[in-house]
């Protein structure tokens, strides 16, 4: 088993894009070591990561705010959908 993951492997592991994979590295919230032009991240970075959940409650906070914006705004409509 590889001792570091690729972008694109940690990204599919975290169920996150690409492009917040690298927000995550450039701010710090996720360990990388750049290669070359690329970034590999070790395994045990993202297995703890999703074990975590990977989410930070400014995270969850802002999850919350845009779920409720969307009711706010579509409240009859997605209510009109459950009835369906």
């Amino acid at each position: 088993m590889n001792e570091f993951l690729s972008t694109v492997e940690a990204a599919k592991i975290l169920g996150l894009s690409r492009v917040t994979l690298f927000k995550w590295i450039k701010s710090g919230q996720i360990k990388a070591v750049k290669v070359g032009r690329n970034y590999i991240i070790p395994r045990g970075e993202i297995m703890d990561r999703s074990r975590k959940g990977g989410l930070s409650e400014a995270k969850k906070a802002e999850i919350d705010r845009g779920v409720d914006r969307v009711v706010s705004e579509y409240g009859e409509t997605l209510k009109l959908l459950k009835d369906n």
